[in-house]
């Protein structure tokens, strides 16, 4: 009996063994990633990867391969949110300036898609820098009596970052809670050796510290998706930072004047702010940060605003896919104008046609990227879009000089969204965003004059602009791969 194996493996070369290993494992990661139940698009893309390239494909897969988590919602934090939120509707009601019918029909898909409900703002500021950010920041944070949190994709400890950190710890030191939760892959420095002692003076001071997926050697699988990709910052639950700033010099045009990015925030004050308090308390309690006291007041009772703001998030924790969802069903909404700014553009073909839509139908549409972005791959993938968008009568602009990185949306005379989401497929479906969706019309004429000012610094795309051959194919070939980028 024992002869029987050795002489099947002698009678066949090591080839025929290795083809049976490849085809067994390549019809279960086959249907395994069928059974995922993803986009079509993707899951082929996925397919050909695993299947073209049988070892490194599945090393590819296991780190950027399409994963889910399961979090628990905090439902008594939620409902007295939501309370509160119909509290201030109903303020805005009598003051007759509640949001139109297609604002509401809109926020309730917004609601139904993420579980956040239209709110209200005393005001909406719109930061135009990293250094105007972050002053109005240290202003807030040098006012703060009780509590500061922030929640960040990128924090460095460079000047920009440390300057942050000595005034986080210094208010720890008054007695103010402070808690700091930053994402693993977007902030690996700080959280290396080579800095450990900036983060602990900040411990030291009383500060609470959080990892968002850290990496671990005990994780089956890497956690390079699922990133927490948001910008959010509350003081006190009455004042809220949010958009696509992160803590660092590359967007801090005071230390880095001539190439910083250009990038755009929102400072939020009123009651909107209680759903990015809501927001950042699920993601700081899902990464084990120490839990609240119970009698801290995170959601302070606070006079209702005139404007109203809803904010959105999405991640891989949800199939809805809310704020994908909301931007198609914005620009399905337009009339006038649709003004997209956006540093990744590599879009879904529901977000795309919905885009393109939007100028078939005699919508003036502007698109403005980065003439070159901190990705060549994704820069690549963008540009094989603009023939399609300019058949259709889109008008692309690429910004010049350094990477812009700004993420808004102006539709009409009163819709405007800010926030941490690209439109991009990784930001729809696989990292964790929040926006911020504003229905007025000075915040909208505030945001089209930023728009306007950009342009300024911008070219207009030809149509029928010619590429060599090899750039040609290598947007083709970055268009391919643009459902896993």
């Amino acid at each position: 009996m024992d002869e029987l194996p050795r002489l099947l493996i002698a009678g066949h070369p090591w080839t025929f063994w290795l083809g049976w290993t490849w085809t067994l494992s390549s019809v279960v990661l086959t249907t395994w990633i069928i059974l995922q139940r993803k986009s079509p698009v993707s899951t082929l893309a996925w397919i050909m990867v695993l299947n073209l390239m049988p070892v490194v494909g599945l090393v590819v897969y296991a780190y950027f391969g399409p994963q889910r988590i399961k979090r628990q919602r905090l439902k008594r934090w939620h409902k007295k949110a939501a309370l509160m939120s119909k509290e201030d509707l109903s303020a805005l009601r009598a003051e007759h300036t509640h949001a139109p019918l297609w604002a509401q029909q809109h926020a309730q898909l917004i609601d139904a898609a993420c579980g956040l409900p239209m709110s209200s703002a005393q005001s909406v500021d719109i930061l135009p820098s990293g250094g105007a950010t972050l002053e109005a920041l240290l202003h807030a944070i040098d006012g703060a009596r009780g509590h500061i949190h922030l929640e960040y994709y990128i924090f460095e400890p460079d000047e920009t970052g440390t300057r942050l950190l000595r005034a986080l710890a210094a208010k720890a030191r008054q007695g103010v809670k402070v808690r700091l939760l930053v994402d693993a892959i977007g902030s690996p420095k700080l959280l290396s050796r080579r800095h450990r002692a900036r983060l602990n003076e900040y411990r030291d001071a009383g500060g609470e510290f959080a990892v968002f997926h850290p990496t671990r050697l005990d994780r089956l699988r890497p956690l390079v998706n699922l990133r927490t990709h948001r910008k959010i910052v509350v003081v006190d639950g009455r004042t809220g930072f949010v958009g696509g700033i992160n803590v660092n010099d590359d967007g801090n045009e005071q230390v880095r004047p001539d190439r910083a990015y250009r990038d755009t925030h929102l400072l939020i004050r009123g009651g909107a702010v209680r759903w990015l308090q809501y927001v950042f308390l699920k993601d700081w309690h899902y990464a084990e940060g120490p839990p609240p006291a119970p009698d801290e007041d995170l959601l302070p009772a606070q006079a209702p605003g005139l404007v109203p703001v809803q904010i959105v998030t999405s991640g891989p924790d949800s199939d809805m896919e809310a704020i994908h969802r909301a931007m198609i069903d914005a620009l399905n909404l337009a009339r006038e104008r649709v003004w997209l700014a956006t540093p990744y553009f590599v879009p879904t073909e529901s977000a795309l046609t919905a885009l393109t839509n939007a100028a078939l139908r005699g919508v003036q549409v502007k698109l403005i990227v980065p003439e070159m972005s901190d990705s060549r791959i994704v820069t690549a993938a963008a540009r094989s879009y603009f023939k399609e968008l300019q058949d259709a009568g889109v008008l692309v602009f690429e910004y010049r000089g350094r990477m812009f990185h700004a993420k808004t949306l102006l539709v009409d005379q009163l819709y405007g969204m800010v926030g941490s989401a690209n439109f991009d497929n990784r930001s729809f479906r696989l990292n964790f965003e929040v926006m911020a969706v504003v229905i007025e019309r000075d915040f909208n004429q505030r945001l089209a004059a930023m728009f306007d000012d950009d342009l300024s610094q911008c070219k207009l795309v030809p149509a029928g602009r010619q590429s060599p051959p090899h750039q040609r194919l290598f947007e083709a070939v970055a268009r391919l791969g643009s459902p896993l980028l």
